[in-house]
């Protein structure tokens, strides 16, 4: 399962290559990999289209790209999951499962997930202590790293715990 450092080493890699780009189109190869995206692949894919990609984000393992529609399409990575930016030329990986097109004609971004048991999702952004996060994940807190992270209340929050850590 990829840890924090590569999660946040992967959002960094999409921050540079995907935001500020308009998607053209998205082709979903696999059905389980937006299985927690309930509307289906042709609901996902058609959503996404002419949407613009403004930033890329995440909160524990979580990664999401915020988009000018006020969305945001949330991954998991999963245990196996990849997110790659690849030529169009580039051959299909063997267990490509979703396809992002842009208006730019540049490189794709592809979700690959030999084990599949990471996905996609369109979800809303909700406000959390001022910052929007997508709704399914609004119950994970900040990481230490984040600048707005506030050690005191996560300490008072832990001591106000009556479980064991």
């Amino acid at each position: 399962m990829p840890e924090l450092p590569e999660v946040e080493v992967v959002r960094a890699g999409l921050e540079r290559h995907v935001a500020g780009r308009v998607i053209t189109s998205v082709d979903v190869l696999h059905p389980r990999a937006i299985r927690r995206h309930v509307p289906g692949a042709d609901d996902f894919a058609g959503r996404l289209a002419g949407v613009k990609i403004t930033a890329a984000r995440r909160r524990g393992k979580y990664l999401w790209l915020d988009l000018a529609d006020g969305e945001a399409m949330l991954a998991h990575l999963g245990m196996s999951g990849q997110m790659l930016v690849q030529p169009a030329s580039a051959p299909d990986e063997k267990h490509l499962r979703v396809r992002v097109r842009f208006a730019d004609a540049g490189p794709e971004l592809r979700f690959v997930d030999q084990r599949t048991f990471g996905g996609l999702a369109l979800d809303e952004l909700v406000d959390v202590d001022g910052t929007l996060v997508p709704a399914s994940v609004a119950h994970i807190g900040r990481d230490p790293m984040d600048p707005l992270f506030d050690l005191a209340a996560a300490v008072a929050a832990l001591r106000g715990k009556r479980t064991e850590v």
